[in-house]
C-alpha cells in the first residue's frame, strides 16, 4: 500500500470542567453532585477501551465519585433508556426525531452531546494478503456475493461482536437495501473478534477502532500483534486509507461514525458531571490520545509527505 501522505490532528482545548455542588441550600451536604455520588452509565461495548480510561481518569480527579459502566449492545441500551432503566447512555448515534418526539410526550428532557468521531475497523489474519479493499468489495463480502478470499482461495468467515451491537447496526445500514449474508456470525465482544481473527486465517473481523487505536495501551499492542487492519478505498483506482484520525476527520476513510453520550440525569448530579467531563478539555484530550477525533476542538490538518 502506498499512502503518499499522512494527516495529523492538532488539538486546541476549548472547554474547562468545573465540579459543582449547586443546590438550594449551599450549606447542605449533597450526596449526588457533579463530582460525588454513584452513577450507572450504559455504554456500547465497542467503546469500552475509551471509556475505561475516561472513567479511571474521572474517578482519579473526583475520589468520591463512582461511575459504574455497563457495557452492552447498542439496541439493548436504547431499549433500557426508553424503559427508564438508565439515565445516561453512550451509543453511536443521536436519537432520531421520532425517538425525541416520544420522549417529549413523556416530558423527558434529554441532552445529546457528540463526544468523538470513531470508526469501524476491518481486521484480517496476517496470513491473508488481501489487505486492500474497495467499499464495493466490502459490501460484496457482507452480502455473500464475494464468498472467498482472492489470495487464500478459502471461504471468508465474517465475525462481529454481538447481535444488535453498534458495529452490526452500522453494517446493516452500510449495505442498505441488500440483505446481509446469513453466514455472518457474532461472538460476545470485540475482544473475542480479535482473538478469533488471530486464530483463523480465513476470518474477517469487524470491530470498533477504539479497541486497537491507542498504541500507548499495552493491551492494544497485544491485540495488534497477530492481526492486520484493512485499508479501504471508495473505488478501484482510488487511494486506500486506513482508519487514522486525520482520515476519519476528512471522511477519506469511509467507515467513520460518531460517539454520542445522551443524558437525562439531574443537572447538578453525577450523571451530568460525567457528561461535562467527557466534553471538557480533559475528556477531549483523552479522546485525542486514544487516536480518535475529538468532537469539541478545532482541528488543523497538516500534510506530511512520506518517502
Amino acid at each position: 500500500m502506498n499512502l503518499k501522505y499522512k494527516i495529523a490532528l492538532s488539538f486546541i482545548p476549548l472547554f474547562a470542567f468545573y465540579a459543582c455542588n449547586s443546590n438550594d441550600n449551599p450549606l447542605a451536604y449533597q450526596t449526588d453532585t457533579h463530582g460525588r455520588g454513584k452513577a450507572t452509565v450504559l455504554i456500547e461495548e465497542s467503546f469500552k477501551k475509551l471509556f475505561d480510561t475516561s472513567i479511571y481518569t474521572f474517578e482519579s480527579q473526583f475520589p468520591k465519585a463512582d461511575i459504574m459502566p455497563k457495557y452492552m449492545a447498542e439496541s439493548k441500551i436504547i431499549e433500557d433508556f426508553f424503559n427508564n432503566k438508565a439515565k445516561t447512555i453512550v451509543i453511536s448515534r443521536d436519537f432520531t426525531k421520532e425517538e425525541k418526539a416520544i420522549l417529549k410526550k413523556k416530558n423527558v428532557e434529554v441532552r445529546s452531546d457528540k463526544v468523538a468521531i470513531d470508526a469501524i475497523a476491518i481486521i484480517i489474519n496476517p496470513a491473508n494478503k488481501d489487505t486492500l479493499m474497495t467499499v464495493d468489495q466490502l459490501k460484496a463480502i457482507l452480502t455473500g456475493k464475494q464468498p472467498t478470499w482472492k489470495s487464500l482461495g478459502t471461504k471468508i468467515n465474517v465475525v462481529y461482536d454481538q447481535a444488535n451491537s453498534a458495529n452490526f447496526n452500522y453494517l446493516k445500514e452500510y449495505v442498505g437495501k441488500e440483505e446481509m449474508n446469513k453466514e455472518l456470525f457474532a461472538v460476545n465482544s470485540n475482544e473475542e473478534v480479535i482473538s478469533y481473527v488471530k486464530k483463523n486465517p480465513s476470518a474477517m473481523g469487524v470491530i470498533g477502532l477504539n479497541w486497537i487505536s491507542d498504541q500507548d495501551d499495552f493491551d492494544v499492542l497485544d491485540f495488534l500483534d497477530g492481526i492486520k487492519v484493512v485499508a479501504l478505498a471508495e473505488e478501484e483506482n482510488g487511494k486506500y486509507f486506513q482508519p487514522y484520525a486525520g482520515f476519519m476527520y476528512t471522511k477519506e476513510y469511509p467507515l467513520t461514525r460518531d460517539i454520542w453520550i445522551i443524558n437525562k440525569g439531574r443537572k447538578a448530579g453525577l450523571h451530568t458531571g460525567f457528561v461535562l467531563f467527557m466534553i471538557s478539555e480533559t475528556g477531549q484530550t483523552i479522546v485525542q490520545k486514544s487516536s480518535l477525533v475529538p468532537a469539541n476542538a478545532p482541528v488543523r490538518l497538516i500534510q506530511m509527505t512520506t518517502e
